[in-house]
């Protein structure tokens, strides 16, 4: 990834923060330039346009969360202890509001509005994420770890839609419970009953 300053990193952070709080059409150069302290033609320099900076930002967070994945994968070892982790992780970003919602999870939902460039992005984290869900299914039931009642395929995309959806839920009740009341019957449905 390409090194950027750190007045560009704080615009994609602060248009981060803005997107979770009210979607792609939430914000504005204003907004980002009143919040980071900047003069909006300083936001035009790093980021030509909104479609630039968000396409920008969604590039960004897919690469974090592929290396975030892939230091897992090299951490956590049993297939199952990864699905878990990567709900924990959530469950705590929603708990103490670091990251209450996944930026493409929000976009997707906006995607018949949003420029080509921004929607190509959002797929290709979904793609992303569904490939490396799979990949933990299949190597879960090959060790006996998961017990899949269909294909790894189904299950990635079913365990991927009920993590995005609770993260919504416990957003719409105001409840950061909700996501673990959620999401902990789907681990439980995964593990192997012995």
């Amino acid at each position: 990834m390409t090194k950027i300053s750190s007045t560009a990193d704080d615009i994609l952070d602060c248009a981060r923060t803005l997107i979770i709080a009210g979607g792609y059409n939430g914000f504005s150069y204003a907004d980002v330039a009143e919040i980071v302290g900047i003069r909006k033609p300083s936001i035009h320099h790093h980021f030509a346009s909104k479609v630039d900076l968000v396409r920008t930002l969604v590039s960004r967070y897919r690469e974090e969360a592929q290396a975030g994945l892939a230091a897992m994968e090299r951490n956590v070892p049993d297939p199952g202890e990864q699905l878990r982790s990567y709900v924990a992780y959530w469950e705590a970003c929603i708990k103490d509001a670091t990251a209450p919602f996944c930026v493409c999870a929000l976009l997707a939902s906006e995607l018949p509005i949003l420029p080509e460039e921004v929607a190509l992005e959002v797929r290709a984290h979904f793609r992303s994420l569904a490939s490396w869900l799979t990949s933990v299914m299949e190597r879960g039931k090959r060790q006996g770890r998961l017990q899949l009642s269909g294909t790894a395929r189904i299950e990635a995309e079913g365990f991927m839609a009920t993590v995005h959806g609770a993260t919504l839920s416990a957003r719409a009740y105001g409840d950061p419970k909700m996501f673990g009341i959620i999401a902990r019957p789907l681990l439980d449905r995964l593990s192997p009953r012995h």
